[in-house]
């Protein structure tokens, strides 16, 4: 039984790390919890000789113990053990070899720090990518929902939808259902090659510190799911507009009335795969340009940037 407890606690656990990073270390170590008893006096010397890469390595420490992915983290933490023993046994008292020395934890340091950032870059992606999909999950419940359940909720209120009504109001969620998709495969095609930059512009301050990896996936977690939403909102706003006639940019090959038109009407049949077609195919458009909410955003703040400095 307890083995049995024990692996839902590590599934769980590791369900949890996919969700949202690693744990922080709740006791943080310091470098100098990695010298050996025997090399205190050579650390001594290191810390004296080598200040700059001492806080390199300190800083890489700390960093480390709230990574997102914690094999990264394990993996660095060994790399700086391995780095300072070796470093702590060629240290002689006089301080020689110091042109080695340094040279030798450039390269391990600089190696380090492409660990750490492919680890900002795994969270924003990870989160990024989860978002996404709760967005688009929440979407087919959207979508589901009316489809499904929609008229029969308004008879049980006694509310009467005619033909119109029922393909009208089918529509608007169709292109809404469809907008979120094009604005989870938009997200997904700028996001190609460009995770890198959008993991630098998420640090803050007058100093752009980085922010915490697993802050950073919350962060992009929200943006996931905000994009999906502004999909749905531009499709479901352009159907209103195109089919209201308000913006008479084109015209639209078939209406709701054209699809219910009764038997023996004048014209020519409509078939309603042009109906869903069609809206279909605009909530896509619509979805796909959720960047343009972004780009607005953008424009105003810089816009009250420039005022605030003026």
């Amino acid at each position: 039984m307890g083995d049995k407890n024990g692996g839902l606690r590590l599934w769980w656990s590791r369900c949890r790390e996919v969700w949202d990073g690693a744990e922080v270390e709740k006791r943080p170590k310091g470098l100098a919890d990695l010298v050996r008893p025997e090399d205190d006096v050579n650390y001594k010397v290191f810390c004296e000789t080598h200040p700059e890469q001492h806080l390199e390595m300190q800083l890489a420490l700390g960093a480390s113990q709230r990574v997102f992915d914690r094999a990264t983290g394990e993996t660095v933490q060994r790399v700086l053990k391995g780095a300072l023993r070796n470093v702590l046994d060629d240290t002689c008292p006089k301080g020689k070899s110091d042109d080695y020395v340094r040279d030798y934890l450039e390269r391990e340091l600089a190696e380090i720090r492409g660990w750490l950032d492919q680890d900002c870059v795994t969270a924003v992606s990870r989160g990024l990518n989860i978002g996404l999909a709760m967005g688009a999950g929440a979407g087919v419940l959207l979508l589901a929902l009316p489809l499904l359940w929609g008229l029969r909720a308004l008879n049980h209120l006694g509310i009467t939808l005619d033909c119109d009504d029922r393909w009208g109001l089918l529509g608007v969620f169709v292109a809404g259902g469809v907008g979120a998709f094009g604005a989870v495969l938009s997200v997904l095609v700028r996001l190609r090659g460009s995770v890198e930059q959008l993991a630098r512009r998420q640090a803050v301050g007058k100093g752009r510190a980085p922010v915490p990896p697993r802050q950073l996936a919350r962060r992009l977690r929200h943006e996931g799911v905000y994009r999906v939403g502004v999909g749905w909102i531009l499709a479901m706003a352009l159907y209103f507009l195109l089919s209201g006639g308000i913006v008479p940019v084109f015209t639209v090959p078939a209406t709701a009335a054209d699809v219910c038109a009764p038997a023996g009407a004048p014209g020519p049949a409509v078939d309603g795969t042009e109906f869903w077609g069609f809206w279909c195919a605009i909530g896509f458009v619509a979805g796909f340009n959720e960047r343009w909410a972004f780009g607005i955003l953008r424009r105003d703040t810089a816009s009250r940037t420039n005022k605030a400095t003026t």
